[in-house]
């Protein structure tokens, strides 16, 4: 694990440049945290060392300082992972340093991650790698004629069909851990796609109270939290069932290659342009779109639509509760407060009997001040 240490000096300035602050009213606030101080006791009793930040700009600090701690320990945790296989080069290396996200991260890091044996895996295994490239590369490649060449009974490969779904494997897994490819469609897919929900079939009396998401779609940009909130809520309660739409005929098959379909063809030169391979490429880049990319990216925009409106949700509540504790304190009436210190002084503070806050001072009436 990374030392908070080692990362500090990059991570304040960050955070500081975010808050439009200081770096070092951002040290000194870090100190604190560290220290086990807690943003409510920073806020009211450490003004002076952090420079006055108040206790939004000390409650993001502090989110912000986690998330990116967080991020330089899964950083370095993935370095050590990819230099441990043999595989990081000057290059990959300069490009996770420069990832600004953990979804960035964990983007880059898919195909270097080690998972379970895969189709793709056992295809390499039966040498079918080199056919996968061949018609990659050449679609002028006859994928039937080809595939025959790379029939093995001993390495399983049965027939041409077996080798062709091999080469099939090696290419989705290759297409589905693009880095760039994944962020440019989930980019695409949160700002195209919507949520929709229904009613499970027989749920309709016992799901009542959700009766306004029995037959709903809204896009993901648009859709508030509480409704986010709800519709998760119906279907953990087994009342609705949830789909995360790409867009409205991305899930047609009669609609043709979707805008995302395309996306992948280009990404990889793949385009019918009549030659023996080409039907068969696109046949795979669908396959790919359909059983990996919108499964992993339907994954992650689920947990930031939830992330998104619990986000929100807090906010609400916040803003709600300063109205109530801005409130007039003792109903229609002129009202004096006091915060009781010594070092500091007693601060005093009067309000009208609308609340309105019409004069402030510090007192000192155990000193001569």
């Amino acid at each position: 694990m990374t030392s908070p240490l080692s990362v500090q000096p990059s991570v304040n300035q960050r955070i500081a440049d975010e808050l439009g602050v200081r770096e070092g009213q951002v040290q000194s606030a870090v100190e604190l945290l560290d220290g086990g101080a807690t943003v409510p006791f920073i806020a009211r009793y450490r003004k002076e060392v952090t420079g006055a930040l108040d206790d939004t700009q000390l409650r993001t600090l502090e989110e912000r300082l986690r998330y990116l701690r967080e991020l330089e320990e899964r950083r370095t945790a993935i370095l050590e992972s990819i230099e441990a296989q043999g595989k990081l080069d000057d290059a990959l290396r300069e490009q996770i340093t420069a990832a600004e996200s953990k979804a960035r991260l964990e983007d880059i890091y898919l195909p270097y991650k080690p998972k379970r044996r895969t189709k793709a895996q056992i295809a390499r295994e039966a040498g079918l790698e080199p056919l996968a490239d061949l018609l990659l590369g050449d679609p002028g490649n006859d994928p039937q004629a080809s595939a025959a060449q790379y029939v093995d009974a001993d390495k399983g490969v049965a027939d041409a069909a077996a080798a062709l779904e091999g080469a099939r494997s090696i290419l989705v897994e290759r297409f589905s851990e693009d880095a760039d490819l994944v962020g440019d469609l989930r980019e695409r897919m949160w700002t195209r796609g919507r949520l929709v929900a229904k009613v499970r079939d027989g749920r309709e009396e016992a799901g009542a109270k959700f009766s306004d998401y029995f037959d709903f779609a809204e896009p993901f940009t648009r859709l508030p939290s509480h409704r986010i909130l709800a519709m998760f809520r119906g279907e953990k309660e087994d009342m609705l069932t949830l789909t995360l739409e790409p867009d409205e005929d991305a899930l047609d098959p009669a609609a043709g290659p979707t805008d995302y379909e395309q996306r992948i063809a280009r990404r990889f030169d793949i385009a019918d342009r009549g030659r023996p391979a080409d039907r068969w490429l696109a046949d795979t880049v669908r396959w790919a779109w359909r059983t990996r990319f919108l499964v992993h990216l339907g994954i992650d925009l689920r947990g930031r639509l939830r992330q998104a409106a619990e986000d929100e949700a807090v906010r609400v509540f916040a803003a709600n509760l300063r109205d109530l504790l801005l409130a007039a304190p003792a109903g229609t009436r002129t009202t004096m407060g006091l915060d009781p210190g010594l070092r500091t002084g007693v601060k005093v503070a009067v309000v009208d009997a609308t609340g309105k806050v019409v004069a402030t001072d510090t007192i000192y009436p155990r000193s001569e001040e």
